[in-house]
């Protein structure tokens, strides 16, 4: 019963720091390039990981090593890039729109890859806040007709990267704690993020002030957005089901909305009832 309400908490309190993830990134890109800001997002909490969770790697057994891996590349890695390229070229809250199309990936690859059990009401939620995810998509470009949406196209990649990753923890890591999974993510991805950060002309520019107020975002990003959030994030997900874990990309795109509005993006009547038919897609993706 504690954990049937603690999931809900969970489910809140992620789709509030990963909501504001996308405003912080568009923040970031005005002094960094997207290869910068991923890579600083990565080193950032990778550093916080080490100070909290250091001693939490050694419970990791050694043949699990290669799913903590495959599961920084497809979780962390290549999504914290495409997202940060994709937001060169379309709105933060469109960004966080496509971003919903996690759960539906999820419970595709865990069907026909994973072995992993569904009813027709998660299939009905699935779909039900896809819908109201296109509502929100659709009338995002209506009123943004000078972005390039081939850059859409990146998101769509980050949320099947996302899926295999929910995959791989709920089949292969269910049995480490958040902290070690998250810890040995960030401790993997650390050099090659120091690497790409060195090549990418970081250093040469770091006294420039609009880059250092970009990268006090990143350093939010990195802690709270990726840090904290991937830990709460992979309880969820031992917690719950795949699917319930990822439809909080479903409640993402609500909070990042109401972000906009304070950096003078606007809701349309539309926008509203597609965050509502959102809402019962979530509730309905949760019930089993």
């Amino acid at each position: 019963m504690i954990s049937k309400h603690l999931k809900w908490v969970y489910l809140i309190v992620l789709s509030i720091i990963w909501g504001s993830s996308f405003i912080l990134i568009k923040k970031g890109l005005v002094g960094l390039s997207a290869l910068q800001l991923g890579s600083l997002r990565i080193i950032f909490a990778a550093l916080f990981l080490l100070v909290i969770g250091f001693k939490s790697v050694a419970t990791i057994p050694k043949p699990k090593w290669k799913y903590v891996a495959l599961t920084s590349l497809f979780g962390t890695f290549i999504p914290a890039y495409l997202f940060a390229i994709a937001e060169t070229e379309i709105d933060s809250s469109i960004t966080a729109i496509l971003n919903a199309l996690t759960p539906l990936n999820t419970l595709i690859f865990g069907a026909f890859f994973f072995e992993i059990s569904f009813q027709k009401k998660q299939i009905w939620g699935v779909l039900i806040g896809f819908i109201g995810s296109v509502f929100l998509v659709f009338n995002g470009a209506l009123n943004h007709p000078g972005h390039n949406y081939y850059f859409a196209f990146l998101v769509i990649i980050a949320t099947l990267c996302y899926a295999i990753n929910v995959n791989l923890i709920k089949r292969y890591l269910s049995d480490l704690s958040p902290l070690s999974i998250t810890t040995g993510n960030f401790m993997v991805l650390l050099l090659p993020a120091l690497f790409i950060l060195i090549f990418s002309g970081f250093f040469d520019v770091v006294q420039v002030e609009n880059v250092q107020h970009s990268v006090l975002f990143i350093l939010l990003l990195g802690v709270l957005g990726t840090g904290i959030a991937n830990v709460l994030f992979f309880k969820l997900i031992q917690i719950a089901t795949p699917v319930f874990a990822t439809s909080v990309t479903y409640l993402i795109p609500i909070v990042a909305f109401f972000w906009g509005l304070l950096d003078n993006e606007t809701l349309t009547p539309i926008q509203f009832f597609g965050a509502f038919v959102i809402l019962v897609g979530v509730y309905l993706s949760a019930k089993k």
